[in-house]
């Protein structure tokens, strides 16, 4: 067996034998004396003398041949590099001007009967009226007075406010005389769809009766029937199926490409819905048929701008519903 060696003094400590300098542990007044010592009466020291001597060894540098023609040729090359992409940045520029040049944009009108299907009838027109004198009380129930789109002369009235009127007129209101609808047996005018007893024009304005304006019947805008606007009845803008002169447009610039297309070489056709007023400028324009990458906006932008020949209904204009097309392509 492996024998141990134990301390036999295990409670004093271990010696340590330290090599220290012969001074470490001097006292202080001797290290005071000596540093001044030092100081004042320097000890002169031998002259240090170098002897190492310089070996040779090889040239790092020697392997790059930096010679008169590799130079030479350095220079040529990044010349050529250079050449090669100042050419490239000036043709491509050159290419995206001509795509510039190419777009172009074409306009087509469209019958709406030709886009969507409006087939003729005998019980509405599309548009609308309204009116009242600003009456307290709703509208009384009565029958529509005379249909006629010769101008209007007397808008209707439920209540007489003028007993001695200079020219006796009979009312009439703006909807083709070839519509034809269910008439009550009351004896005086009103709003047919109206359930109020007592005579009343109506909370309206502008004349006729009901809780619109403009000298109609009914809550629309306009001088026809019921809700909608312009003259006529059935509801929206005034488009009979038959009898109507589409508008003519007099002023029509050409849209222009966005930024976005040309730079793609986008190209497509654009559809948009708009209703010509009786003044002949665009309104409520939409859009059908989207292309996108801002054609859209360019479209309306452009369109916004037109004036057109109002379509005309027995002589006399009216607000007509119709499709444009705009063709953005590249020759």
């Amino acid at each position: 067996m492996a024998s141990v060696e134990v301390n036999p003094n295990p409670s004093q400590e271990p010696e340590l034998h330290l090599l220290l300098a012969p001074n470490t542990f001097e006292p202080l007044w001797k290290s005071l004396f000596r540093g001044l010592d030092e100081f004042f009466f320097p000890k002169k020291l031998p002259p240090l003398k170098l002897e190492s001597k310089p070996i040779p060894v090889k040239d790092i540098w020697g392997f790059y041949n930096y010679k008169r023609n590799g130079a030479l040729g350095s220079t040529a090359a990044h010349v050529v590099v250079l050449a090669l992409i100042i050419g490239g940045t000036i043709l491509g520029r050159h290419f995206v001007t001509k795509a510039v040049a190419k777009p172009q944009s074409t306009t087509t009108l469209i019958d709406p009967g030709d886009f969507i299907p409006l087939k003729p009838a005998k019980t509405q027109a599309g548009g609308g009226g309204g009116g009242g004198d600003h009456d307290v009380l709703k509208a009384s129930q009565g029958h529509l007075p005379k249909f006629s789109m010769k101008p209007q002369l007397a808008p209707p009235t439920a209540v007489i406010r003028n007993f001695n009127p200079k020219l006796t007129v009979e009312p009439t209101v703006m909807v083709p005389p070839d519509i034809k609808v269910a008439m009550n047996n009351m004896p005086n005018l009103g709003d047919p769809k109206s359930s109020a007893v007592i005579p009343s024009n109506g909370t309206g304005s502008l004349s006729g009766i009901g809780e619109g304006s403009g000298g109609g019947v009914g809550p629309g805008t306009g001088r026809g029937v019921g809700p909608g606007e312009g003259m006529g009845i059935g509801g929206g803008v005034f488009r009979p199926g038959r009898g109507v002169t589409p508008p003519r447009a007099i002023f029509s610039p050409t849209p222009e490409f966005s930024e976005e297309a040309r730079k793609a070489k986008y190209q497509g056709t654009c559809t948009l819905m708009i209703v010509v007023a009786t003044d002949g400028r665009p309104t409520n324009i939409r859009v059908v048929n989207s292309l996108g990458m801002g054609l859209d906006e360019k479209a309306i932008e452009t369109v916004k701008t037109w004036r057109f020949e109002p379509g005309q209904k027995d002589g006399h204009p009216v607000n007509v519903e119709m499709a444009v097309e705009v063709d953005f392509h590249l020759y």
